[in-house]
């Protein structure tokens, strides 16, 4: 009789042992600790990578403000996102949206699996990519926004447009579907957070003294060093969309690095032509332009498109900063438009111009498929771009005027002197 029980609970202990079997099997563990690796990059490209980028470009009385609102911004995303973002995003659900299958992580557990990763991780990965697009809107609207309007900006921001357009592109929505060239998120990440960004800067209006009264950085150093922890942080932004260690990951890399660098040398070497002297913030400017410029089309080009892609990342974002502030004279504090905006349409489209399913050297210029093939992509890309552009603005002001009518955007003009760190958060950056 004991050997009977012995057996029949044996059998029952194996029956078990398949269904984790097979879970841990597509578990690929090189996939999961790139993924790992690369969730940690993004995360400081926001903190402290972006804060502090934002930070120094901010006048000192206005300091913790910046660094205060990247903060809380991560933590109030980091919960929506566990609530419902993440659901609404990578749900099933339809061509516009997904549904409340995965609210609070239901059916997730730890053998559940998103390709080869944990699909906690796949979530974790994307939770990251959630707080650093509502964290570049903060740049248009530095040194003026209450903190309270920011929050709850930021947070309905977060549901009604930056999840929508994820599903649309990522989750299985209409744009991916179509066939939209995204590797990692310039109509998602980039356009959004850029037509967002323009929006508020128009629905706010300029700061106090713009355009007569030059506005400048606090503090480069704080700045150079917050750019250099982006640069570094994106290798995970780009890299890490491949979802997996392989090549795609490795290329997305490489071409990130090289168009940041040529876009950091064709900003110098404009500023050195017009100006006289390349400066610090120019360089810095420029990489950053060619890093938003090549993240849509990181998997699908070459280090030869990469090259002309960071190349016109730099001038072409260039002339957006010197048009949107010397001509429309819009006060978008941080040039978040110029540089993000501006930037993921043109990679979005040039994604469609350079891709190639051949990589090298002087590949990927878009003309190994065929010129039909190339026009093809260019008008889906063109459609998400403007599918998105359309989309962010409007809901972007809808959602401002609301919050505008529930607890004001802006602080008063006299609050604007003292400056933020004080009026908002009784505290200063530096008490020397």
């Amino acid at each position: 009789m004991k050997t009977i029980y012995r057996n029949l609970l044996s059998i029952g202990l194996l029956s078990l042992l398949p269904v984790s079997a097979f879970a841990q099997d597509a578990i690929n563990a090189a996939d999961t600790a790139w993924i790992m690796t690369s969730t940690a990059l993004v995360l400081f490209m926001t903190l402290p990578g972006l804060a502090l980028f934002y930070a120094g470009l901010v006048s000192s009385r206005n300091v913790l403000s910046v660094l205060m609102q990247c903060f809380a911004i991560a933590s109030v995303v980091s919960i929506l996102w566990l609530t419902v973002g993440y659901s609404l995003a990578f749900g099933e659900g339809n061509s516009w949206i997904g549904d409340f299958s995965k609210v609070m992580m239901s059916g997730v557990g730890r053998e559940t699996v998103s390709g080869t990763i944990p699909e906690s991780l796949f979530m974790m990965f994307q939770m990251t990519f959630a707080i650093i697009t509502p964290a570049l809107i903060i740049g248009a609207f530095a040194e003026r926004m209450k903190f309270s309007a920011m929050l709850i900006f930021s947070g309905v921001w977060l549901l009604l447009v930056y999840v929508p357009i994820t599903h649309w592109v990522w989750g299985g929505g209409w744009l991916g579907a179509m066939g939209l060239y995204d590797f990692a998120g310039g109509t998602v990440v980039h356009i959004t957070a850029g037509v967002a960004a323009l929006v508020c800067a128009i629905v706010l209006g300029p700061r106090r003294g713009f355009p007569e009264k030059t506005m400048m950085p606090h503090n480069m150093t704080m700045t150079i060093a917050g750019a250099a922890m982006l640069w570094v942080g994106w290798f995970g932004f780009n890299g890490g969309s491949a979802l997996a260690a392989n090549g795609n990951a490795s290329m997305a890399i490489l071409v990130t690095h090289i168009s940041a660098a040529t876009g950091a040398m064709t900003w110098m070497a404009i500023e050195w032509f017009r100006y006289g002297k390349p400066s610090a913030l120019g360089a810095v400017t420029g990489m950053v332009a060619g890093l938003g410029t090549i993240t849509p089309a990181s998997g699908f080009v070459g280090p030869g498109g990469a090259l002309i892609i960071g190349l016109l990342a730099g001038a072409v974002c260039f002339v957006a900063t010197q048009y949107i502030k010397r001509v429309l004279k819009i006060d978008d504090s941080l040039d978040v438009f110029p540089v993000h905006g501006v930037g993921g349409i043109l990679g979005t489209i040039l994604a469609g111009v350079f891709s190639a399913t051949t990589l090298g050297v002087f590949s990927g210029y878009g003309f190994a498929e065929g010129i039909s093939t190339m026009a093809g992509q260019v008008k889906v890309q063109l459609i998400g771009v403007a599918a998105t552009a359309v989309f962010t603005a409007v809901v972007t002001w809808i959602i401002l005027k609301v919050v505008d009518a529930l607890v004001g955007l802006r602080v008063s003009e006299e609050q604007e002197i003292e400056g933020l760190d004080i009026v908002l958060h009784e505290e200063r950056g530096y008490d020397l």
